[in-house]
């Protein structure tokens, strides 16, 4: 169960920013026992691959502060983020496989679907509010958002690893940020609706 809610926190830390949960794992399993990687996901600790993901997460930091490049960026992540999520959620039920989880070495497929499923539910979230937090507050708010969201997606890996219970703390803080921001969504085209 910890490690579902371990995969959980992890897929959704990816769909706000793919390579902070991944830099996350791979870290921690390179230099301490806390994350302990099956050799089909070994490559993930590897340093060249760390360096790899460190200069992309480097480049998402940089092009996500900016306003309307955020955009593009966040179609280009539509691919990227889910994948990320399918990866960090498989390698913890992988990891979980070894403590001997039956069910999970039943079903390794559901692993994957889950954090793709999860990762892109959560990125859709934050491309659909992204433009909204750019037009409203006239490009300005978008570094704002983006460091939160980076901060998110960190403290979200961590909180995945070291204490998985508080995932679904997370996680409905998260919900309830996408339920607000659709709703100030709908607002706002009702409103230029009714002004047309």
């Amino acid at each position: 169960m910890l490690a579902a809610l371990t995969g959980l926190g992890l897929s959704t830390a990816a769909g706000l920013n793919a390579y902070i949960p991944l830099l996350v794992v791979g870290v921690l399993a390179n230099l301490t026992d806390e994350v302990r990687l099956p050799s089909e996901f070994a490559w993930l600790s590897n340093g060249w691959v760390l360096a790899i993901i460190g200069v992309l997460l480097l480049a998402e930091i940089v092009l996500d502060k900016v306003p309307a490049v955020d955009s593009v960026n966040d179609m280009i992540q539509t691919v990227v983020r889910p994948a990320s999520g399918g990866v960090v959620f498989s390698a913890t039920e992988a990891a979980a496989r070894l403590d001997g989880s039956t069910w999970m070495s039943h079903n390794p497929w559901l692993s994957w679907v889950l954090g793709i499923a999860i990762a892109l539910a959560v990125h859709l979230m934050k491309s659909t509010a992204r433009p909204v937090v750019n037009v409203s507050t006239a490009g300005v708010g978008a570094p704002v958002v983006s460091t939160l969201e980076d901060a998110g997606a960190l403290g979200m890996s961590l909180v995945a690893v070291f204490m998985p219970v508080l995932v679904v703390v997370g996680v409905a803080v998260l919900a309830l940020f996408g339920w607000w921001a659709v709703r100030r969504v709908r607002r706002r085209r009702a409103l230029r609706r009714s002004l047309a």
